[in-house]
């Protein structure tokens, strides 16, 4: 199929009549794939539509195949626009009356009831523009996936401490370490799974796409809060992200792409003409950080 093209989706029932879908991205995602779309019947109460992107549609896919299988629309993106232009083009293909918006990474299980659940807490107040779940480890830890909008003081301090001092008192403040089991706002949630108000979603214009891959959760977070919307953790909702399994073949380049993020985040957020120096050291700093932990992962 060419890029763009959308095939039909059984498993909302008949167009139109989904009020909630799940978008997902998959990009060399075989193994996850499966598990990921069998556990999204037992999500929701309500009929599902979804889709799946596929930002790597070659032969070697079966993105299509799998998508088939369950009913849902599939997307083919074969000039790889990123995580969050892949979203956005799979939100652009959903009907009208779809409200709510489930973004997940591919390598995650949801558990029964956790769409329902979000959802829930999305109507409780038209200002929540974003809610997530608890995202556990495969071992049942909590990976803390409500954070703090970086600012300059935890940002760099998480940036440049976090792997020679893991417990460092700006990880805990940029994680919320503290408060990782507590139902509150955060500044972002993590885009391994989150769902999203639709129109607040659209009035922002989805994610910044110029964000290939990281931070473009950070960044609409940020814009929604911006924007006066609310992101809310619910830490009584579940998932299991069973793994990074696109990035364990291709660390440097992952890690260059996480601080080229990083800073384009920090210097969209700290613009000011006065504040050059601060971006311009920030600029070399992450760089030099870079460079080192991409030489260590060879």
């Amino acid at each position: 199929m060419t890029g763009g093209d959308v095939q039909s989706n059984a498993q909302a029932g008949e167009p139109g009549t989904a009020r909630v879908a799940v978008v997902t991205v998959a990009y060399r995602s075989n193994e996850v794939l499966p598990g990921f779309l069998a556990s999204i019947a037992g999500a929701s109460s309500e009929l599902v539509h979804t889709v799946v992107v596929d930002n790597r549609p070659d032969a070697d896919s079966r993105a299509e195949e799998l998508a088939a299988e369950i009913g849902a629309a599939y997307v083919a993106q074969p000039n790889n626009p990123g995580y969050g232009g892949a979203i956005n083009a799979g939100v652009a293909t959903l009907p009208d009356e779809v409200h709510w918006v489930l973004v997940s990474n591919p390598d995650v299980v949801l558990h029964p009831g956790v769409i329902d659940a979000l959802v829930a807490v999305g109507e409780s107040d038209d200002r929540i523009g974003a809610i997530g779940p608890a995202v556990l480890n495969p071992d049942g830890t909590v990976y803390p996936s409500a954070r703090r909008v970086p600012s300059l003081r935890t940002g760099v301090g998480h940036a440049l401490f976090v792997n020679l001092w893991h417990d460092n008192p700006w990880t805990r403040r940029y994680r919320a370490d503290d408060e990782a089991v507590a139902a509150r706002d955060a500044g972002w949630l993590s885009g391994a799974c989150l769902l999203v108000r639709r129109t607040a979603f659209d009035e922002l214009g989805g994610f910044d796409e110029h964000y290939f891959m990281y931070f473009e959760d950070v960044d609409l977070g940020y814009r929604l809060g911006k924007a006066g919307y609310r992101n809310r953790f619910e830490p009584g909702a579940a998932v299991t992200h069973v793994g990074a399994h696109t990035t364990a073949s291709d660390s440097s380049v992952m890690i260059r792409a996480h601080h080229d993020s990083a800073r384009r985040f920090i210097s969209r957020k700290y613009a000011g003409w006065h504040l050059w120096p601060v971006r311009a050291a920030l600029g070399v700093g992450l760089s030099v950080r870079s460079a080192v932990l991409a030489r260590g992962s060879r």
